[in-house]
């Protein structure tokens, strides 16, 4: 029996709203080398964007190799596929030595078919299950454009460049490889999918979707990637998106994130099996007006091992500057608070301040007045009471001194 785990979108690097990841996936690659102790892996199979960025830098590069260390170390066989967020290069650089150590990495499309062919052999050096390791296939790969194509014409091009690519695969294992199970490995989007915040459009916008069935039945399994949300394609449940092993934006916050594990066993595949990983950071968001999330906030109280990101938005009613330095104030407080961080805020008033001409009466010109009848119509419109309204026209009436006097 060969025990296969499909995984994909790790996104080493990656940063969310400037705050990085790294730990999160850290404790992902303690969880995913015990799962792989635990369960006897013999193949992992990852299916692009192992990076964030094409040009990763030294720590991230760094943390790949430490895991891809921990993994030779297992003794297992690794399949690891190009994605659109990778840089073909970075990936292909060190192949012809992993490839020695029992990991296959195929950053870009080749020009051979045979190059995306990879073989599991047992013991006896029989073959035992083929690999289609396809990476993300950029438009380049699939076919040669002309400027005067139109853009239905590019985008049904780039499609059935896809397709083909697929077919010639398939039509290659059941030739060269016949009887032999097969799995295909992509870096694609596929219509009907669920998407996340996270994903940064490919092919056009993402209107290059492909069906399904343009996966031959010859393959057992398809492995996906791209897509960071776990799922399932065309009702076929051997056709899948693993998703990422964490979640990569606060639209991701609920879902389950995993990895898929499925045998072949006298060769037959076994139904996948969703593995959801252990949740080591909450993404929260709180939603209301300035007491409602300042409630939630001082009620807060995760458990989790690593601070809980969070995010705010504040809901008010009627613009309003003391609410708008209430909210500011409130962050700041929370702004080096050991349980949580807050990532990011934002404030939406359902009636926006008024607009400088609003403030005059019909008829009445901005220019009719002194920079102190302005002033006063505009502070007019908060919800101030006597003494600050008092403090702040001194404020404004020292400061328009200074620059009457050309002091400012």
């Amino acid at each position: 029996m060969i025990k296969i785990l499909h995984t994909a979108d790790w996104h080493i690097g990656k940063v969310l709203h400037k705050y990085s990841l790294r730990e999160d996936m850290l404790s992902f690659f303690d969880w995913l080398i015990k799962l792989i102790k635990k369960e006897k892996i013999d193949v992992l199979l990852v299916s692009g964007d192992v990076f964030d960025l094409a040009n990763p830098g030294a720590r991230e590069r760094a943390d790949y190799y430490k895991i891809l260390s921990r993994l030779i170390n297992e003794k297992i066989k690794v399949i690891i596929t190009g994605g659109n967020h990778d840089g073909i290069g970075v990936l292909d650089a060190p192949k012809e030595v992993l490839n020695t150590l029992n990991i296959n990495v195929i950053g870009g499309a080749k020009k051979s078919l045979e190059e995306e062919i990879i073989t599991i052999v047992n013991n006896k050096n029989e073959v035992e299950l083929v690999v289609a390791a396809v990476p993300f296939l950029r438009d380049r790969d699939l076919r040669n454009l002309t400027l005067d194509l139109k853009y239905e014409s590019r985008i049904e091009a780039i499609r059935q460049g896809i397709k083909s690519h697929y077919l010639n695969l398939g039509d290659f294992c059941e030739k060269q490889y016949q009887g032999i199970p097969a799995v295909a490995m992509g870096h694609l989007y596929a219509k009907g999918v669920s998407t996340s915040e996270s994903e940064r459009d490919i092919h056009i916008g993402n209107a290059v979707a492909v069906e399904s069935s343009i996966f031959p039945s010859c393959f057992g399994y398809v492995a996906l990637g791209h897509i960071h949300r776990p799922q399932v394609i065309g009702k076929n449940e051997k056709i899948r998106y693993s998703g990422s092993p964490i979640p990569l934006s606060f639209s991701e916050r609920e879902d389950r994130k995993g990895v898929i594990l499925l045998n072949l066993d006298n060769g037959e595949f076994s139904p996948p099996h969703f593995i959801e990983v252990s949740k080591q950071r909450e993404l929260k968001r709180m939603k209301g007006d300035y007491n409602v999330v300042s409630k939630a906030l001082k009620e807060y109280n995760p458990t989790l091992p690593l601070p809980s990101f969070v995010e705010l938005e504040f809901e008010e009613e009627v613009f309003n500057t003391t609410v708008s330095a209430k909210i500011n104030d409130l962050v700041t407080d929370y702004k080096d608070h050991d349980l949580f961080k807050i990532l990011k805020h934002k404030i939406n008033f359902k009636i926006d301040a008024k607009d400088t001409s609003q403030l005059f009466k019909k008829g009445e010109n901005i220019e009719d007045l002194t920079p102190k009848d302005v002033f006063i119509k505009r502070i007019e419109q908060e919800e101030l009471d006597s003494n600050k309204k008092s403090d702040l026209l001194a404020a404004f009436g020292e400061l328009l001194e200074m620059v009457e006097s050309n002091e400012l």
